[in-house]
């Protein structure tokens, strides 16, 4: 035990960054830690805004959420940046190329600041036109726009809060991704009732207040992180100049980001779809898929941990010209992904109706809830390998595969299986949480079959 809290402190302290030596399963454990942290607190981003703009009211509520559906398109992009940037300066790194780690860097900080601009601005500019379109009234309109406004002007920081931190989970610099986003939310969840509610000698801003904390907590987890890979001594050191165009460099990066946008958006819109799917059969059967989704996303969260450990192992391990010592490092994330998601689903199958019981106690919503977790639970295994394998791909430069599997599995197997057993077969909502944990069990083989073959060992980035 001693020796586990020893290494679990280490974790967070960050105190090695090359994993291309030594005990592969400490490279796993030191690396996944503070990326599950980082995980927690990306999450926790949106819980606290919505707990806390919930008590102003619900025309509030829905001005954050027109608001956040139209951003999905920043948030895509900033995921596929981050996890072409992983690929990128792992690479470096294993190469022991730090020079080469800090241009890309500097490509990733360009890229990122010219795309939130570019999608920022017309957010900005119109702002009420967008809540409009998204069918809000002319009231939340006149009230929420300001908030909307505010959110589009902070785009440079939410884009680089997601692409520097691929840059440092790249880099091994895990642990420092982690403390950014502590830092971010620490503010966030400070400023937030104290600009909304107008506390002490602050003025009362209500929903714009959660948009002038949000801004503020991700613009200072931002500093933190430029302070990281621009002073120096660090394992990555930015220079102005590496911001300079570089045509190739910034080719790549875009060729790689689409993989990664394009499978953040593959399957964002099959949820929409399910979701739509599921709302067929009432109010209760959407809040009772709803909750089981959240209970899900949340303990799953360590899972990503792993997944985004194993991108950055093979990553490094490919540029050190490890191939086997990268293929061994992801098998050994699944595995260990395996087993945590075995134990979640035993525990979720057993206790499934008290865990609903939690969030609600209205006995059709808690059939739906249980229902569902306990058939999504039965696919956990398969669902553990498909995660780290498809990341493990990413980091080793092939975003494209990920991407094809996305699309055959989710939009040409789960929709139409899901529509089929829903509403042909007349399964109602079972139908759609059977389409689910198959399409997850057939993406798992499917990764297996394709990372076996290996040909990700000899892609170039």
């Amino acid at each position: 035990m001693t020796k586990f809290f020893t290494l679990f402190l280490a974790a967070l302290r960050g105190t090695e960054s090359n994993f291309t030596s030594g005990s592969i399963n400490r490279a796993i454990f030191m690396l996944s830690v503070p990326m599950i942290l980082e995980m927690v607190m990306e999450s926790l981003f949106a819980v606290v805004d919505v707990f806390f703009v919930a008590r102003i009211g619900t025309e509030a509520v829905a001005t954050v959420g027109l608001t956040e559906s139209v951003l999905t398109v920043v948030y895509s992009l900033a995921i596929g940046m981050s996890t072409a940037a992983t690929a990128l300066v792992a690479r470096r790194i294993g190469e022991n190329n730090a020079r080469g780690a800090g241009m890309a860097v500097g490509q990733v900080i360009l890229v990122s600041l010219v795309a939130s601009v570019l999608l920022g601005v017309p957010g900005y500019l119109f702002a009420e036109d967008v809540l409009r379109l998204m069918g809000g009234s002319e009231q939340l309109i006149a009230n929420g726009s300001g908030f909307t406004r505010m959110i589009f002007a902070s785009s440079p920081a939410i884009m680089l809060l997601y692409t520097l931190s691929g840059c440092l989970r790249g880099a091994g610099m895990a642990s420092i991704a982690m403390r950014s986003l502590w830092l971010a939310n620490g503010v966030n969840i400070i400023l937030c009732p104290v600009l909304i509610f107008g506390w002490g000698p602050f003025p009362e801003l209500g929903v714009m207040g959660s948009a002038v904390a949000t801004t503020a907590g991700r613009s200072l987890g931002v500093m933190y992180q430029l302070y990281a890979i621009t002073r120096r001594g660090g394992i990555v050191q930015v220079k102005a100049t590496d911001m300079t165009p570089d045509t190739g460099l910034i080719r790549n990066l875009l060729s790689l980001a689409a993989g990664g946008t394009a499978q953040f958006l593959i399957g964002s819109a099959s949820w929409v779809f399910l979701t739509r799917l599921v709302s067929t059969f009432g109010s209760d059967a959407v809040a009772g898929y709803t909750i089981a989704i959240r209970i899900l996303i949340f303990t799953i969260l360590p899972s990503w941990g792993l997944a985004n450990a194993a991108a950055t192992l093979v990553g490094q391990n490919l540029g050190a010209g490890e191939p086997e010592r990268a293929e061994t490092s992801a098998w050994r994330a699944a595995v260990g992904n395996m087993v945590f998601l075995i134990l979640v689903g035993i525990g979720f199958y057993a206790f499934a109706a008290e865990i609903v019981g939690f969030f609600d106690n209205k006995a059709p919503v808690v059939a739906v809830a249980v229902q569902c977790l306990r058939i999504f639970c039965l696919g956990y295994v398969a669902f553990a390998y498909g995660m780290v394998l498809t990341q493990a791909l990413n980091g080793a430069g092939d975003t494209r595969t990920p991407t094809i599997i996305n699309i055959i599995c989710f939009w040409m197997i789960e929709i139409p299986l899901a529509y089929f057993l829903a509403q042909s077969l007349h399964w109602g909502p079972e139908g759609v949480f059977w389409s689910v944990a198959f399409s997850e069990s057939l993406l798992a083989v499917l990764a297996i079959v394709i990372f076996r073959r290996g040909r990700w060992k000899t892609v170039t980035v």
